[in-house]
Formats: structure tokens, sequence, C-alpha cells
């Protein structure tokens, strides 16, 4: 089973993808440092746009993925950078609650 945001065009884009996350309070942003006061998450996507994964940053500043079936990891932003995920594109965060 799967769940798409409702009024966001289900599609593998970046701009849909923005627009899901954007209907969660996350906002564009232009870096990844550790923000006190903010949780912010990195869109991969292949070269030619296509989003594959993304990542939420840790209090500690380090990045998780869930991968596939597989547990939880801890890895630096750059970590996924590869042929598998592509690179990443689009940083967003929103305030914690």
């Amino acid at each position: 089973m799967y769940y798409w945001v409702k009024g966001v065009t289900a599609e593998l884009t970046m701009s849909a993808f923005i627009q899901a996350y954007q209907s969660l309070r996350f906002e564009l942003c232009d870096n990844s440092e550790l923000e006190v006061g903010f949780e912010k998450i990195a869109i991969y996507a292949t070269e030619d746009g296509e989003p594959t994964h993304a990542a939420r940053q840790l209090p500690n500043g380090k990045w998780t993925s869930k991968l596939g079936r597989w547990e939880d990891i801890e890895h630096e932003l750059e970590g996924l950078v590869g042929e598998m995920y592509g690179s990443v594109q689009q940083i967003l965060k929103r305030p914690i609650s």
C-alpha cells in the first residue's frame, strides 16, 4: 500500500516531491547546516531530476535514512551520493513543533 498527498500530482518529479513536503509545512532552504529549532530533509535525485530518496537530519547534525526494508542508518549528507541515489538536489526545513 502506498500513500500520496491529496492535492499534489502523484508523479516522480522534484516539483511534486517539494509540493508534498510543503504540504507538511516544509519550506525551501539553501543550506544543510544544523539549525536550532528546525528539522531538515534532503531530497536526492538523479542527474535528470528524478527523485530517488529523502533523508532527515538528526539533532547531532548527521542524517538518517531508511533504505528499503533494512534498518535506519545514520550517515553524512553526501554518504548516499552515487549511482543508486544520485545527489542532493534540494534541502527543506520546518520549525520543530
